[in-house]
């Protein structure tokens, strides 16, 4: 055999096959399979190294420079609510409606009347390191608050058998929205935390008008959604048969003499929720309700009827 002429074939079926694979690589696009990889990177979403997600300026939006070109525009990212306060079961507290507050016990939570105190009295509590839950009566007309002549004639019913106090008809919702929008309006330009509004149980008492749970559910969900619009807490105030239907739309509970009455259990929901109840009693020596109040999660204390700064807690 002629080996010249065997090299000179093998040189040009050498040169045809590799013609052939030009034109096959000029005729198809990059290809990923190849063994050292693609010959530029292919285009990603992120070109650096995230940073943490409390990084400032950080949107969870790429940069469009960051983004494929084929990539559609991400749609904005909805505002976000006023963060609320949410205080924890068994959280310590205070509880003063008798004037402005005075220095007392070091507990993470004060409790104090919106109109007695100032904007001054709250930020000491905050420079002190407390929290302020701010008083304000939502189910009874007041004779000797400075809003008093705010209130038509209409809405004012029963005496509720304190002085001075007249229950509301918490069917005008057109009425006493806007009256209670203002005074938490005050309770969030003192810098209060939250706020505890009184007397969420008209419905359950003879107030004047034909109350019915339905009314009284509008109502306290009325004053929840108030408070949350302005990033403020809000407690239910006693209406223990409600708390089925309401726990989902208070940050924490404030009640009166549950264990007097062999109540306290139906708080439960609150706890299990992760929620504070503050709770008081006023006439049961401590031996008597703390032993429960411990078992059942709640933040318990005795207090004077007339809410002075005294206090026994458990």
């Amino acid at each position: 055999m002629n080996r010249t002429e065997t090299r000179g074939s093998a040189a040009l079926l050498s040169t045809a096959f590799v013609l052939l694979l030009l034109a096959t690589a000029c005729s198809s696009g990059p290809s990923d399979d190849d063994a050292d990889g693609p010959d530029e990177p292919a285009p990603t979403t992120v070109t650096s190294t995230p940073g943490p997600s409390h990084s400032p300026g950080r949107t969870g939006t790429p940069s469009p420079s960051a983004s494929s070109p084929s990539s559609a525009p991400s749609a904005p990212a909805p505002s976000a609510k006023p963060k609320v306060w949410q205080p924890k079961p068994g959280t310590a507290w205070q509880w003063q409606l008798n004037g402005r507050v005075q220095e007392g016990p070091d507990v993470p939570v004060y409790d104090i009347d919106g109109f007695e105190n100032t904007a001054a009295d709250v930020a000491e509590l905050h420079r002190r390191g407390r929290r302020a839950i701010c008083y304000i009566n939502a189910g009874a007309w007041e004779n000797f608050r400075s809003d008093k002549g705010d209130f038509p004639d209409s809405v004012r019913g029963e005496n509720n058998g304190w002085d001075g106090e007249r229950w509301l008809d918490i069917r005008r919702i057109d009425v006493l929205r806007p009256l209670m929008e203002r005074r938490f309006d005050m309770c969030r330009q003192k810098g209060f935390d939250g706020v505890e509004p009184d007397l969420m149980d008209g419905y359950a008492n003879k107030t004047g008008f034909p109350l019915t749970s339905a009314d009284q559910l509008a109502y306290n969900r009325m004053l929840a959604q108030i408070a949350h619009a302005r990033g403020l807490a809000v407690g239910l105030k006693n209406d223990l048969q409600q708390i089925p239907e309401l726990v989902g739309d208070f940050e924490f509970a404030v009640n009166e003499q549950c264990a007097e009455y062999g109540e306290c259990a139906r708080l439960t929901p609150f706890v299990k929720a992760g929620k504070a109840v503050f709770h008081v009693e006023y006439e049961l020596a401590n031996e008597d309700f703390c032993a429960e109040s411990g078992r059942l999660g709640l933040s318990s204390m005795r207090k004077n009827l007339k809410l002075d700064a005294w206090r026994r807690p458990c």
